[in-house]
């Protein structure tokens, strides 16, 4: 490696256990975090530590919120009557930034998927079916990207809530399959939404 200190290498570790960081990244970011002052290396480990301590699921869509329900749950100018399905709540960011979609979330926080020992029970989906028992919801989109596991996760829903009489579509993506929801940009995303087919 080039450098023998044993913190050093435990912090470019833990960078490079990061999703989508490779090693020569972690080991910039290592280095970075030495450059910052005392202050400022304290600031960065309480934003962490805070983040870690303070956000929690928000009790109806499951979003990260520092609050019992989050800020789009609360909007009562927001459609509640037509439910997204995201699998992340990164995918909720994503389309946010659209500004082109009123209604509200529901987070999976995953996908189905066998392989990695992933069952529907480790999801929020009763959480799902729950809310749509309680009534006045007339549309669930599924908005689980284009993937194997997505459109699994997406037919194993609407299997369960076709019977609850709600209209179930699935977003028309305009997206390479095999993409991330988190990647597209704002135009194909309001597309997508605009175009989605009833499944």
């Amino acid at each position: 490696m080039g450098y023998s200190a044993v913190p050093l290498t435990r912090l470019i570790e833990q960078f490079a256990s990061l999703p989508g960081i490779g090693r020569k990244t972690a080991q910039r970011l290592a280095f970075y975090i030495l450059t910052l002052s005392e202050d400022e290396a304290k600031k960065f480990s309480d934003a962490i530590m805070e983040a870690h301590q303070k956000i929690k699921n928000c009790e109806i869509c499951k979003n990260f919120t520092d609050q019992p329900v989050c800020d789009i749950c609360s909007d009562r100018d927001r459609d509640h009557s037509v439910v997204c399905v995201v699998e992340d709540a990164k995918d909720v960011v994503a389309f946010e930034r659209t500004r082109e979609y009123h209604g509200v979330y529901h987070v999976l926080h995953g996908l189905i998927s066998p392989i990695d020992g992933i069952g529907p029970d480790q999801l929020y989906i009763k959480e799902l079916l729950s809310r749509i028992g309680e009534g006045g919801i007339k549309e669930v989109i599924m908005a689980t990207n284009p993937t194997t596991e997505g459109e699994a996760t997406a037919m194993y829903l609407c299997r369960l809530l076709k019977p609850l009489g709600v209209k179930v579509s699935r977003l028309a993506f305009g997206i390479p399959v095999g993409s991330n929801l988190e990647y597209a940009d704002e135009f194909t995303l309001f597309k997508a939404l605009e175009n989605r087919n009833e499944l």
